[in-house]
């Protein structure tokens, strides 16, 4: 074997054992992003099986991440992982003909009510529970859901992670600091939900052991106070779509 084969041999085991520590040690990561996923998605989804897919998102990273670029591997990983996992919900957890009938009558109601729009307005309009329409809101932001891998830029990194113009910069705290007043509206249980998911990043199962209930039931509770936040920014003209991002994930 020539010297140059050798170093080249060299080079390929060294990355191949590079790629193997990046997955195994972020293997953790998998079950992070799927615990919070598991939030947005509405019920009915087996979660089960879509760990497979976070992992395979993992090694895809690995295999791709280039650590000349200045950016964590953590951050490239969780896109891929992400977006793998969201890809796999697409393809195996349609929505039954039940909720998407529901996901209508939300919508439209959404449509005929003026903001900001409630989660009680909604249920007074289409004759739904408080609970149905709380389920009609998860699923039709997992039916609008975009794979991150999609949207990702080839250096990893979201829109959200763009710079943005200095310009910008004062209009978004402006925006984050509408966004924190009416997170103080807030019922005290929809403020402990949202500070809890987003703010503490803690997924369902270790946020039951604070709040005392059931995941299913936080998730519910998340489904409203998150998109009746999203109604009070909208009636008073704030990006909702540019906040969320930065503040909530």
């Amino acid at each position: 074997m020539s010297q140059a084969s050798g170093v080249i041999q060299y080079q390929r085991v060294a990355d191949q054992a590079r790629r193997d520590e990046l997955i195994l040690s972020h293997l953790p990561l998998v079950k992070h992003v799927l615990g919070r996923l598991a939030a947005e998605l509405p019920p009915g989804v087996d979660v089960d099986n879509l760990e497979s897919a976070g992992v395979l998102g993992l090694v895809e990273a690995a295999g791709k991440f280039d650590p000349t670029r200045n950016a964590q591997f953590k951050t490239f990983a969780f896109l891929r992982i992400r977006g793998a996992i969201v890809d796999e919900l697409r393809r195996n957890s349609p929505l039954p003909q039940h909720m998407l009938e529901k996901v209508a009558l939300v919508r439209k109601a959404c449509r005929k009510l003026p903001p900001p729009v409630t989660v009680d307005a909604i249920a007074d309009e289409t004759g739904l529970t408080i609970d149905e329409v709380a389920d009609a809101l998860s699923a039709d932001r997992f039916s609008r859901m975009v794979s991150w891998e999609q949207t990702a830029q080839p250096n990893g990194f979201g829109p959200a992670h763009m710079a943005a113009p200095p310009e910008a910069a004062s209009e978004r705290w402006e925006a984050v600091q509408q966004l924190a007043d009416a997170i103080e509206e807030l019922p005290a249980r929809e403020r402990m939900a949202v500070t809890l998911y987003f703010r503490e990043e803690m997924r369902l199962k270790e946020m039951q052991s604070v709040m005392k209930l059931s995941p299913s039931r936080i998730s519910r509770i998340l489904s409203r106070a998150t998109f009746e936040l999203r109604e009070k920014l909208r009636a008073r003209g704030v990006d909702t779509a540019a906040v969320f991002a930065g503040a909530l994930g």
